[in-house]
């Protein structure tokens, strides 16, 4: 399956993840939760997803590094302050959180597999690939980093 690893570009498997989440959403168990309460929940998990992201993205740009996830080999610097200094994957978590507030919305118990299967995928296809490329470029001060910050949170 390594003909999948860094193929899809991330922002597209939070795409088709979602869509499947709105397929499953009327499929039983449906959790009967009043639409404010759904709302809430989903806009305020949706702004904390949207908040760590442009945070990963804002401080990729700060150090002048790539943020293309597809070509891991143009990364320049090795980013562990801000929001990396308590994630090392702050737009995937980003996107994670955003699908859990859609879940939230959505208020079924199967659409909160979504998440779990975007969180899977993406550490699969995605995360560890990027990881093998920063320990070539960066050796020790990735492993450094490795050791101190988790993947996810």
């Amino acid at each position: 399956m390594r003909f999948l690893e860094l193929r899809i570009p991330p922002p597209i498997i939070g795409l088709v993840v979602a869509a499947g989440m709105w397929a499953l959403a009327h499929v039983p168990p449906v959790v009967q939760l009043p639409r404010l309460v759904r709302l809430s929940a989903a806009l305020a998990l949706a702004a904390v997803g949207a908040a760590v992201a442009i945070g990963g993205v804002v401080s990729f740009r700060r150090a002048r590094t790539t943020v293309n996830p597809l070509k891991p080999e143009t990364t320049a610097t090795l980013v562990s302050t801000g929001v990396y200094s308590f994630t090392r994957n702050p737009m995937y978590l980003g996107m994670a959180l955003v699908l859990v507030g859609w879940g939230a919305y959505l208020s079924s118990a199967w659409s909160l597999v979504g998440p779990m299967l975007f969180a899977l995928y993406i550490t699969r296809f995605q995360i560890i690939p990027e990881e093998r490329v920063l320990e070539r470029l960066f050796g020790e001060p990735f492993a450094e980093y490795k050791g101190r910050v988790r993947r996810w949170l």
